[in-house]
């Protein structure tokens, strides 16, 4: 039997919870500024149903739909047992990181999350090979418990530096939590947004120039009350922006949230389980 062959590409996969498209296109100027430059490309993606935050986590990860993983709301939490993204990486030899709520440790590694465990940790045989979580312990529309953008970005640029990972995954709630607090049409969200864009704009040039592919986008989007779960243009359209050298459909496409998973594999050039039927939106 042949040993595996690590990808062909690199990949950063990153995830900004809970951001409607609208605000994505009139908000995001430095994401903007690079697609009129000709650096990066823009979709809108629309989620799967219910359009709630682990749904559409293990979705994102699997390409199937919720009634089919079983992760159907919040509270309802186990490690999944379709193929995903990380354990196709790992089985094709190459090396993974997450810098993610616990949730997707929960889903893709080991359920329940043990915070003093499951918090960091590097597992040379795992499907994830280098995680570092947190939990937003104590969450309420008085605390959000998010950390700092900044520090996540960091904590995921030192993974490629010191590990090299293959493909890695940033997960982050703030401007969820933000939305939630305060509804998408506020001076609060106009900020948070623009300080988002800030924040992942010190660090996705370095991204690029270290070899890595690069794809922005949400899990869901949110309504100006600060709601999602149903089925509403409002709560599940987001924007996708790619950063790579794949060819993509026309820029009016409205892509498919099952789409994710097998697109990053392909890139990647990892074979591609028969369980994600979606087709690849980049060649």
């Amino acid at each position: 039997m042949e040993p595996p062959v690590a990808p062909e590409t690199k990949l950063l996969l990153i995830i900004l919870d809970g951001v409607p498209y609208r605000n994505w296109r009139r908000l995001m100027g430095n994401l903007e500024g690079w697609v009129q430059s000709g650096e990066a490309r823009v979709w809108k993606m629309r989620s799967v149903l219910p359009s709630t935050s682990a749904c559409c986590y293990a979705s994102i990860h699997t390409g199937v739909a919720p009634q089919v993983h079983g992760i159907l709301s919040n509270e309802n939490r186990f490690r999944v047992e379709q193929p995903d993204i990380f354990s196709e990486v790992a089985r094709a030899g190459g090396k993974t990181g997450a810098v993610t709520h616990s949730y997707w440790s929960e889903f893709f590694r080991a359920y329940p999350f043990d915070l003093v465990e499951d918090m960091e940790f590097d597992e040379p045989g795992g499907p994830i090979t280098h995680g570092r979580f947190h939990t937003m312990t104590g969450y309420n529309l008085r605390n959000q418990m998010t950390p700092s953008d900044a520090d996540l970005f960091a904590t995921l640029t030192m993974l490629t530096r010191r590990h090299g990972i293959d493909y890695g995954i940033l997960h982050t709630c703030t401007l969820d939590s933000m939305g939630h607090r305060f509804g998408h049409d506020c001076h609060e969200m106009d900020h948070a947004v623009y300080a988002m864009d800030g924040m992942l704009a010190a660090f996705l040039p370095g991204w690029r120039e270290a070899g890595y592919e690069v794809i922005v986008t949400a899990d869901h989007g949110q309504t100006d009350r600060g709601h999602h779960g149903g089925h509403d243009d409002e709560m599940q359209d987001f924007a996708l922006y790619y950063f790579g050298a794949g060819k993509g459909p026309e820029a009016e496409t409205l892509l498919d949230q099952l789409q994710l998973a097998p697109t990053v594999l392909k890139r990647l050039g990892v074979p591609i389980p028969a369980t994600m039927k979606a087709k690849p939106f980049l060649d």
